[in-house]
């Protein structure tokens, strides 16, 4: 699954040199000259809150140990972006795991959480490396109803097999013949189910169509707010339907051990429920990425 968030064009490239600090730290109180010495660290982020959230926390932290810290934020789109973080434009970037494996290395079988971090590790290119991968997710995922899971003992995929009534799955229309809708569960998992077509996205209708029971199974990411706030479950998925998508920070090699031990440790700390949390907040109470960071940066006991 190689996925791609909304943003600007690939025109985008070309102007990533212009100041965007303003979008970054207004309220992170940074330092206002670092005392590490050496060239100042560029972190970018996509045109997503989640991304921003996760480019200001380290941002924040990074300014906390005295780097001097340059945003590059809301660049778009990975065709945009990528080239600037291969280039060394860019010297930190919040990634996913699968979805950057799939654009450096297409052909990759994989799709577990180690070895997908391990085939990353070998297929990042020179001059970069990829820092430890975050526990925290933003990926497809199976999710039912909290009532549902509660009644069925649900905390996997394979516990669907445990259910006795018909389950309808709801997504977009062209998941009924990818590899991880219906077939895949039937293949993988031994467990069928039917299938209605929801066009939007996991979105509003899909949620309605869940807490209705309408259906009893949706496609929606592991990271999206509407987890919180509609009680939603995502099922574990044990056998590797879905290509691992875990946070990770891609570093060029002009990131120091030091500031790369600052970031590991934000990585550490991020559970799944974390990422929800921190992108619900944008969400629902439009706060900037750089008040969110840094609450939970302090939470954690990182700043």
């Amino acid at each position: 699954m190689t996925r791609f968030r909304t943003g600007v064009a690939l025109a985008a490239a070309a102007t990533l040199t212009v100041a965007l600090a303003a979008c970054g730290g207004g309220d992170s109180d940074p330092l206002s000259s670092g005392d590490k010495g050496g060239e100042t660290i560029v972190i970018g982020s996509q045109d997503y809150y989640s991304s921003e959230i996760l480019a200001e926390a380290y941002a924040q932290a990074l300014e906390a140990e005295g780097y001097d810290v340059d945003r590059q934020f809301k660049i778009g789109q990975r065709e945009a972006y990528l080239p600037e973080i291969e280039s060394g434009s860019i010297d930190l970037f919040p990634e996913y795991t699968g979805p950057l494996l799939l654009v450096w290395e297409p052909d990759t079988t994989v799709t577990l959480s180690d070895d997908v971090y391990d085939a990353l590790v070998e297929a990042t290119p020179d001059g970069l490396r990829v820092l430890d991968q975050s526990p925290a997710t933003d990926q497809d995922a199976y999710v039912v109803t909290r009532e549902f899971a509660e009644k069925w003992d649900l905390t996997s995929i394979e516990d669907l097999k445990k259910v006795t009534e018909p389950l309808v799955f709801g997504a977009n229309s062209e998941s009924e013949t990818r590899p991880n809708g219906p077939k895949g569960l039937k293949r993988v998992y031994d467990v069928e189910v039917g299938f209605t077509p929801i066009e939007d996205g996991g979105g509003p209708l899909t949620v309605k169509a869940l807490k209705d029971g309408d259906i009893q199974l949706a496609f929606i990411y592991t990271g999206d707010p509407s987890l919180k706030k509609n009680d939603l479950v995502a099922l574990e998925d044990t056998k590797g339907l879905f290509v691992a998508s875990h946070v990770v920070p891609v570093a060029s090699d002009d990131v120091d051990d030091d500031a790369a031990g600052v970031i590991n440790r934000i990585s550490a700390a991020m559970s799944p429920e974390d990422l929800v949390n921190l992108n619900a907040r944008s969400v629902d109470e439009q706060l900037p990425a750089a008040t969110i960071a840094k609450e939970w940066l302090k939470e954690e006991g990182l700043l």
